[in-house]
């Protein structure tokens, strides 16, 4: 039997994933990777989150020793008039992440990278997601608030959509799932290329 592995310790991705396979009454296991996460000079958006899914998937692989084994991927950051944010590095870094978003429409960018590999054969596979979102302006004080419930820490552009969206976001172009930091309908078709069992019939689930 095929083990899958989702090599993210993001409680967000695992929900999600564990949404998407739960019709089926498949399983995974965590294994969360410790990639250097460090955006390279001149690195897209877009290449940054290939890279780093890509960096995830190769290592969790790496470090297993069951086969076959199918290793799951991601990383999500969001971009705003060009610049890349990823997970802000204090407090003040948080905030300057929320005034930057404060009224944009920035995008929200995930890289998914599928590893597999079963005695001789071995392949990996990564595409990436985009959804485009429409914030509100934010004051001084909800982004104080905010950054003071040590929310906006481990997340990419410094919120999180579940818990801010009814009060900030007005808007979603794409994949609400993307944003949270696994787009499903991606995440299955690639899994289903790499031969995990789920029926052409399961629809990604709403988180």
């Amino acid at each position: 039997m095929t083990l899958l592995v989702l090599a993210s310790g993001s409680p967000r991705r695992s929900e999600l994933l564990g949404a998407l396979l739960a019709p089926h009454g498949s399983t995974f296991e965590v294994r969360p990777t410790d990639v250097d996460e460090t955006p390279r000079p001149g690195e897209s958006a877009d290449d940054v989150v290939r890279r780093l899914a890509v960096d995830k998937a190769e290592a969790a692989l790496a470090a297993a020793t069951e086969r076959p084994i199918v290793v799951l991927a991601a990383d999500t950051l969001v971009a705003v008039d060009g610049e890349v944010l990823g997970k802000p590095v204090d407090e003040a870094d948080a905030a300057r992440m929320l005034r930057l978003l404060s009224g944009s429409r920035h995008q929200v960018l995930t890289g998914v990278a599928v590893a597999a590999s079963g005695g001789t054969s071995a392949s990996l596979s990564v595409e990436v997601e985009v959804t485009h979102v429409h914030m509100g302006p934010w004051t001084d004080d909800d982004i104080a608030r905010y950054v003071a419930t040590g929310e906006p820490m481990d997340k990419a552009g410094s919120y999180a959509i579940q818990e801010v969206g009814d009060r900030f976001v007005t808007r979603i172009e794409g994949n609400f799932d993307n944003v949270v930091g696994l787009p499903l309908g991606l995440t299955r078709r690639m899994l289903v290329e790499v031969g995990v069992d789920l029926p052409p019939d399961v629809q990604p689930p709403d988180v």
